[in-house]
């Protein structure tokens, strides 16, 4: 049986990785040894970097929920035991969205956990 050599397989592993690198300066984009380091770091980047997202939104939130329940007489930290007495279910996404688009609502809950701290 005769040999088949692996040139269209290296070749095709070696475009794959090539057109990820493009947009990249100089040999990042030219030579695969390289591209291939730059690629692999990006790619490493980019799936730290969407865990790194996460965190960041939910100090957003606790930062914009934290402003408005200092607007209401309240730290943050005590509205959040004040609503947990209460049974109130609601995220910080959903909270920090009332904190910023409806206020009087936002004060409503600060209310709840006011009375529930008492």
């Amino acid at each position: 049986m005769a040999r088949i050599k692996g040139g269209m397989n290296a070749r095709r592993k070696h475009n794959k990785v090539l057109k990820l690198a493009k947009g990249y300066r100089g040999a990042r984009s030219k030579q695969y040894r390289i591209a291939k380091q730059s690629v692999m770091r990006a790619l490493a980047s980019s799936f730290a970097g969407r865990k790194q997202r996460k965190r960041d939104m939910r100090s957003l939130w606790i930062t914009r929920i934290n402003a408005a329940a200092r607007l209401n007489g309240l730290s943050y930290s005590r509205l959040m035991h004040g609503l947990k007495l209460a049974e109130v279910d609601i995220n910080r996404k959903m909270l920090a969205e009332l904190a910023v688009s409806d206020a009087a609502g936002f004060t409503t809950l600060a209310d709840i956990a006011k009375s529930k701290i008492a």
